[in-house]
């Protein structure tokens, strides 16, 4: 893990609203006021103000799927879901805040956003391949949950619906807790996620191989010592429809 170097990130939210000032390293993580832990990890980012651009089709290449999967058009990106494979940044990114918004269009959806995946991770991919590398934030529908738990008669102890960020492949992270009973992945620690057909908004802000993950507005998930902690963005397709719209980015320091 590289050394985190200290300093403030200032977090806008809205044009003209509110400012909070998050402090924190990747050894020291970024940690809720005292005596107001729940309100300081709310907290909805919507892209704009200083330094925030806009993620379009010029700023993306596909990877390993077809010219089908991926239809970017009036600020949205449409993904059919097959193959599976990713689409991913023509350029690399370090320290970042990202804002997505995402809706299923099928029940039991799967996709995710790739954080900080590798050229050696993305190289040879063929289709219905996924990066065997890099940090995934999952965007998964409940009706997978559904689903698992009426096939297998028990609920999953190994992923959730709502939000879980957790190395993938070769790649390492320490998960922020709670975690899954296998220990590699941060579960969420509250449920908000919405169900097919709604809009969610997704915040992540990746710092010093540290990811934390807001939903609909709320911290809940994330890790540190995150291994590689440099890379592309990836969107996932896995074989069910989703669409995107206003994902946009700020690169920091």
């Amino acid at each position: 893990m590289r050394p985190a170097a200290r300093f403030p990130i200032l977090v806008v939210i809205g044009a003209f609203s509110a400012l909070a000032v998050v402090r924190g390293t990747a050894e020291e993580p970024a940690k809720p006021a005292a005596g107001t832990p729940a309100e300081a990890r709310k907290a909805f980012i919507d892209g704009t103000g200083p330094g925030w651009v806009a993620l379009g089709e010029a700023d993306f290449e596909d990877v390993n799927t077809s010219p089908e999967t991926w239809t970017f058009k009036e600020g949205g990106i449409q993904c059919t879901g097959t193959p599976v494979g990713v689409t991913k940044t023509k350029k690399k990114v370090t320290n970042f805040e990202l804002v997505a918004e995402w809706r299923h269009l099928k029940s039991a959806g799967n996709s995710g956003i790739f954080v900080w995946a590798t050229d050696e991770s993305l190289t040879g991919l063929k289709p219905n391949q996924l990066p065997p590398g890099g940090i995934e934030v999952q965007i998964l529908d409940h009706g997978y949950a559904e689903q698992y738990e009426k096939k297998q008669g028990k609920k999953s102890d190994w992923f959730t619906t709502n939000g879980d960020v957790f190395p993938v492949g070769k790649s390492k992270m320490t998960p922020f807790p709670p975690i899954s009973a296998n220990g590699s992945r941060s579960f969420p620690r509250k449920n908000l996620s919405k169900g097919v057909g709604e809009w969610n908004h997704y915040y992540v802000r990746a710092i010093n191989g540290e990811v934390r993950l807001w939903v609909n507005g709320e911290e809940v998930s994330g890790g540190t010592n995150c291994q590689p902690a440099t890379g592309y963005l990836c969107l996932e397709s896995e074989g069910s429809p989703i669409e995107f719209k206003n994902l946009r980015i700020r690169e920091l320091p």
